[in-house]
């Protein structure tokens, strides 16, 4: 008898508006579907809504840096899902990548506190990437999904 396996969702959420971040979130979606059990929910964050965040058995959120802070659109999605999820998604695995002009720390740290209000559980090192992505660094956050669905897949994280 064949095993029955659910697919566990992971959710990708992103913001760009010059396309830099969508060529991450795509390289970042393109890893994590290279596992057989899993479903990415692939959608930029302004789509997202609260209903795929309870869906999903881990969240990976790619945000330019504006001005040493997260996109706009980033925080509109946690402000918008916050209340009701709050509660229900504690322990949520969780994983940023952030491609900014100068640093990128500035926007990584505000969504760590946001996500310590949602009690979420940082499973991977953040990436993040100053200047245009080169290949390595698509490589890189590719790798990075796959390593996440992989650990979702396997129950680690």
């Amino acid at each position: 008898m064949k095993e029955h396996t659910l697919k566990k969702n992971i959710l990708v959420i992103y913001h760009s508006q010059g396309g830099t971040m969508k060529r991450m979130a795509e390289s970042f979606a393109r890893g994590a579907a290279k596992e057989p059990n899993i479903t990415v929910v692939f959608k930029k964050a302004a789509e997202a809504s609260l209903e795929d965040l309870l869906a999903c058995r881990a969240i990976a959120i790619g945000s330019p840096e504006y001005f040493g802070t997260m996109a706009g659109m980033i925080k509109d999605f946690f402000d918008r899902t916050y209340e009701a999820a709050k509660d229900k998604t504690t322990g949520l695995p969780f994983i940023v990548f952030v491609c900014a002009g100068n640093d990128g720390r500035g926007a990584i740290t505000q969504i760590e506190r946001i996500a310590a209000g949602y009690k979420w559980k940082q499973v991977q090192e953040h990436l993040r990437v100053a200047g245009p992505p080169t290949a390595q660094d698509l490589a890189a956050v590719e790798e990075l999904g796959q390593t996440l669905a992989a650990g979702v897949d396997f129950g680690i994280f």
